[in-house]
Parts: C-alpha cells; structure tokens; sequence
C-alpha cells in the first residue's frame, strides 16, 4: 500500500495513469505526451508497476503498459474503511 501512495504522490505518474484509461499503451506513446526523456519515463512506469497500479506485458518488440485492477482495488478498500463515517451528499441528477 504504501508502494501505491508514494506512487500516486507524482503528479507525472498520476497523468501516466490518466493517460492508460484509453487503454494499453507502450512506452513511446506514453513518452510523447509528456516533456522528459524516455529514462525519466521509465523510471515512473518502473515506480507505477513496483506500486501494482499498471501492468507491462511484451508484444513482439513493444511492452504495453495498461492499468491493474488489483492496485486500485486495495487502495479503494482502503479509503472505504474511511468512507463509512462520513455520510456524503447524494448527486444530483440534472435532466
């Protein structure tokens, strides 16, 4: 848990997760939305995948990085033991 919080703490990696929303992504497609080198880039992907908030799989000679369920669910488990003394207002629907 503490891996994902020190993770989530950047806000480069926290735009990398926003980013893998679209869906699987390799490293250069990833980089080209950001300004920094590639290494620096590796680097938070490294971070992201020591937190379990992505995963990286190998296709041909590209890894694609997409995101791990398993990652946000512990850390939504753990703002849910929060959450239940709080009582939050429900949203309005606007039609």
């Amino acid at each position: 848990m503490e891996a994902a919080f020190k993770a989530i703490n950047d806000v480069t990696r926290r735009e990398i997760l926003q980013f893998l929303i679209q869906g699987p992504q390799n490293a250069g497609q990833i980089a080209k939305q950001f300004d920094m080198t590639k290494p620096s880039i590796s680097h938070h992907l490294d971070l992201l995948k020591q937190a379990q908030l992505i995963d990286a799989v190998k296709k041909g000679q590209f890894i694609h990085y997409s995101l791990n369920k398993k990652g946000f669910e512990s850390i939504h488990q753990w703002f849910q033991g929060f959450a239940q003394h709080f009582e939050f207002p429900k949203p309005k629907i606007r039609l």
